[in-house]
Order: C-alpha cells, then structure tokens, then sequence
C-alpha cells in the first residue's frame, strides 16, 4: 500500500488508483489525521454518492412503474417475469429507502418525472401508444410500494 503520510498532495493518488485513495481517506479519518484528508475529492465523492443513491432509486421506480402499467394495459400479455421484476423493483426501492429515509421525500416530489420516463419505457415495450396511457402517474406511492397491488 502506498505510504500517504508524506504525500503533501493526494490527489494524484486520487487519480492513480481509486481504492487506494479511499482506504487512505479512511484511515485519515479513523486516526484524526484530517489535515491528510483530500477534502475537495472527497467532497466530490460524497457528493457523487448521494446523486448515485437518488439516481437509482428513480431508475428502480420507473422500472417499477412501466411494469404496473404493462400490467394493467396489457393484461393478456402479463407473465410471470413482468411480475418476478414487479416484486424485485419494490425490494430494492423499500431496500434503499430503508438505507436512506430522506430520499422518501425526494422520491415524492419525483415521481411525476419517474412516470414520463416510465411511460416512454412502457410505450416501447407494449408497442402501444403514450396516449393509450394516462397522462399522470395513475399510482400513488403507497401503492407502488405494497406488495400486494397489481393492477
């Protein structure tokens, strides 16, 4: 492992090897040493990690989402994968949720931009039209979370 108790400028390691840089950081951290700390990349990170986090709970919504609605406008066509991913985007969801509560509120004031994006995805997949689906999110968020709603 490199030796970063000399290194008056971490962020070419930062840049050399990721994991290196990380396990550096938290060992700055877990012995006090903040002035070692990489601060402007590690506040990238951290910043980074959040989008991450938002960025996959509105993917695993829209997901979610366009499957309900293959459900309910295609019901013939319903199968049993459509609903294994139905149950698998709702763990995930409460999963993250669990993980971090806060993105709860996030998520409601998203979820009408999750279902434009949703409704692209479901158009394609049933070769319907957009307008053969509602123009707002026909869902709320407990039902979207309930294990037992399939419409």
């Amino acid at each position: 492992m490199l030796d970063f108790k000399d290194e008056p400028n971490p962020s070419p390691v930062y840049e050399k090897d990721f994991v290196i840089w990380l396990k550096a950081q938290a060992d700055f951290l877990r012995s006090g040493r903040l002035e070692l700390l990489d601060s402007e990349n590690l506040i990238d990170e951290l910043t980074s990690m959040a989008n991450r986090e938002r960025r996959e709970l509105n993917h695993r919504v829209e997901v979610l989402i366009a499957h309900l609605l293959k459900c309910q406008f295609q019901p013939d066509h319903k199968t049993h994968s459509w609903e294994n991913t139905v149950d698998e985007q709702r763990r995930q969801v409460k999963s993250i949720l669990e993980d971090s509560p806060s993105l709860r509120n996030v998520l409601s004031s998203k979820l009408e931009s999750c279902y434009q994006h949703a409704l692209r995805l479901a158009a394609r997949e049933t070769v319907l039209p957009a307008k053969a689906f509602p123009q707002h999110l026909p869902y709320t968020l407990e039902q979207l979370l309930d294990d037992d709603f399939l419409p």
